[in-house]
């Protein structure tokens, strides 16, 4: 236990020094014989689905810091705001699409996935403001590996979240809005119906997390793996960009959770901001740190390890972290050894069931 202690110990100092930094993570986590870290907080679920009730923690953690409402479900529903009311162009243009509008919507989306992943990117890989402190995996992205396109990760990666990623999401936009454009769909006005609007406009992460743990599940059944879902996890040590580095037909499952709202009541609005959290949504969490420092005292969590764990182990919490859905169905890691163990057990369980 001493040896192990006065390892974590060199560690955080070795941090320390290399970065400039007056905190470390061996203050917030543990790292292994292989360095890898691992936090000391549990991954858990929000105090709404814990009993017996818990009202006042309930509350903080919806309009506390961080909590269901900030920083990142703001700031998603702020930008698919902008994105709608200031970013696109008028909705009865979209009754006859043309490929310049296409090309409007497209360059728009590629500007806020090249900011808000390049400062991810930026910030961790390129500068290496933090160094590894707070990385799970201490290793960098591949280079030099034939698993990759061009055997580099961060090139596949940005080939494959422009090329399918960015399109499909135009795409599905754009047709979206043609509906609507052309009165296939009934749209509601904001100012007759204010509460419906903005309950809708804030319960899509809740809808986003449940439709994505539906599509996640369904494409690590065999075939779909293999032939689609194989494409994303050969990112096992994910950076920003492997966030959106998927197959085409991921791409469109995993943009389809807009397609809801065509029907019920809508608004273009609903589709625009759907579809701009899920287009930025995966950067935090596959940026393959646990916090991201903000000076030389101070760090914050980005809410990434129930996700990284998922590109560990595979067999893992497949929802977004907000609805215990891995819970109820017995897919959770909470990051424990206990976890380990109990995924393991599971993991052995099925393959004795299967036929031989």
């Amino acid at each position: 236990m001493e040896r192990k202690l006065l390892k974590n110990n060199l560690l955080g100092t070795s941090c320390l020094a290399e970065n400039n930094l007056n905190i470390d993570d061996s203050g917030f986590g543990t790292r292994d014989h292989r360095d890898h870290y691992s936090p000391n907080k549990r991954v858990t679920y929000p105090p709404i689905f814990t009993w017996p009730a818990q009202p006042i923690a309930t509350l903080k953690w919806f309009f506390g810091f961080p909590g269901y409402f900030l920083p990142w479900n703001t700031f998603y529903v702020v930008i698919g705001m902008i994105s709608w009311y200031w970013l696109s162009p008028p909705l009865e243009k979209m009754a006859t699409p043309t490929l310049s509008l296409f090309m409007l919507i497209f360059f728009r989306n590629t500007i806020l996935v090249t900011a808000y992943y390049g400062i991810f990117h930026l910030r961790l890989y390129i500068q290496r403001q933090q160094g590894t402190c707070f990385k799970f995996n201490p290793s960098w992205t591949s280079v030099n590996n034939k698993k990759f396109l061009f055997k580099n990760q961060t090139t596949d990666n940005l080939i494959l979240t422009f090329s399918c990623g960015v399109t499909i999401w135009a795409g599905l936009e754009v047709g979206m809005l043609w509906l609507a454009a052309n009165s296939f769909i009934n749209i509601i006005s904001v100012s007759e119906h204010p509460i419906y609007f903005m309950f809708v406009v804030l319960t899509i992460h809740l809808w986003r997390d449940f439709h994505f743990y539906l599509i996640h599940r369904l494409i690590h059944w065999g075939p779909l793996y293999r032939f689609v879902h194989h494409v994303h996890h050969k990112n096992n040590n994910p950076g920003p960009w492997s966030g959106l580095a998927m197959h085409p037909v991921e791409h469109l499952l995993y943009f389809s959770c807009a397609l809801i709202y065509l029907l019920l009541p809508f608004h273009p609005a609903f589709a625009v901001i759907c579809l701009a959290h899920a287009g930025l949504s995966p950067a935090p969490g596959h940026s393959g740190f646990e916090r991201i420092t903000v000076d030389k005292n101070r760090s914050v969590d980005i809410d990434g390890y129930a996700h990284y764990l998922h590109h560990k182990y595979f067999e893992c919490n497949y929802a977004d972290g907000i609805l215990p859905l891995d819970k109820w169905f017995g897919s959770f890691h909470d990051g424990s050894p206990e976890s380990n163990e109990r995924m393991k057990k599971r993991l052995i369980e099925k393959s004795l069931k299967r036929p031989l």
